[in-house]
């Protein structure tokens, strides 16, 4: 298999979890694909016209585009250990979180490019819409901490803790553990788990062991 990604991007990072936790870091060739919404990937477009990471091009030729994609398939061609129950409640509940911190990152993403536009160009009202969904979503998330910290490790687990990462990464200004105590020490504890641990955003070196390092 092939991974078009980078150690930036949280939805990269979701596939890189699902990676290390199904020992597959050996049967995926890891890319370097830099995109950016102004800058289309042309070489990238070859296998993914939306010039979009993650995008995964499995052994057989395919290319699977978006993070939730790409994990279900990994869940379901490399089954152990099982990262998205196949039926009933426990499924639902964890597509749900999924869900929860997919849209999340979404919308994180573009309330970083609106806070890097000049000033001049900004929107007030976009940026004042997405710090209010910020608040709800980090309340809610933090209403179902003991259900979450119940729940073995999985799909939603990851989801949810790739946003904690981006907002430390990219929002280093926001002061959501504070607020939010229940999810500041779910998380803490959420970074002792290798792949968690080896998949933190960073730019420049490589931090020891990251599952980025030689790519």
């Amino acid at each position: 298999m092939k991974l078009h990604g980078g150690p930036i991007s949280p939805f990269v990072r979701k596939v890189g979890i699902c990676l290390i936790e199904k020992q597959l870091e050996g049967a995926c060739n890891l890319q370097r694909s830099p995109t950016a919404i102004v800058e289309p990937n042309l070489a990238l477009m070859r296998d993914n016209p939306l010039s979009k990471i993650p995008t995964l091009i499995t052994d057989d030729g395919m290319a699977l585009f978006d993070s939730d994609v790409i994990c279900e398939y990994l869940d379901i061609q490399f089954p152990t250990p099982r990262l998205i129950p196949p039926l009933g409640d426990a499924r639902w509940r964890a597509l749900r979180w999924n869900a929860l911190g997919s849209g999340t990152l979404d919308a994180l993403v573009l309330w970083r490019f609106e806070r890097n536009r000049p000033t001049e160009r900004q929107s007030v009202a976009t940026l004042e819409a997405y710090s209010i969904k910020l608040q709800a979503t980090l309340a809610q998330i933090e209403a179902e901490m003991p259900a979450l910290a119940e729940t073995p490790f999985g799909i939603g687990h990851i989801a949810l803790g790739c946003v904690f990462g981006y907002l430390d990464f990219r929002f280093a200004d926001s002061p959501w553990r504070a607020k939010h105590p229940r999810a500041a020490t779910w998380y803490s504890q959420l970074l002792q788990r290798p792949s968690v641990r080896r998949t933190t955003p960073f730019e420049g070196a490589a931090p020891a062991g990251h599952l980025w390092i030689n790519a």
